[in-house]
């Protein structure tokens, strides 16, 4: 599941004001690799490029490197957070 890439809006403008360089402010959680899902049978026999809506995650893509035996399915829209967006607020 693919995250944002940086933990600032404007990594360049960020390290520029603190003295630091873009790459201090990539974010470690960028990329995580979930093994253990369970899946519906019938999404060993998705094609490259089928899209998919998986319950509270997000829609997802079957990726190229998709076979039955060792689905692989990349996060494509993550799903709204409304609980982040009312927490900030408060």
């Amino acid at each position: 599941m693919y995250d944002r890439l940086f933990t600032q809006p404007s990594p360049d403008a960020a390290a520029n004001k603190e003295g630091k360089e873009f790459a201090d402010y990539l974010n470690p959680d960028s990329l995580r690799t979930l093994t253990q899902c369970v899946l519906e049978p019938v999404l060993g026999e998705a094609r490259p490029g089928e899209v998919f809506q998986f319950e509270r995650q997000g829609y997802f893509c079957a990726d190229a490197e998709h076979v039955h035996d060792r689905p692989v399915f990349n996060r494509t829209v993550t799903l709204r957070d409304t609980w982040e967006k009312i927490e900030q607020k408060g």
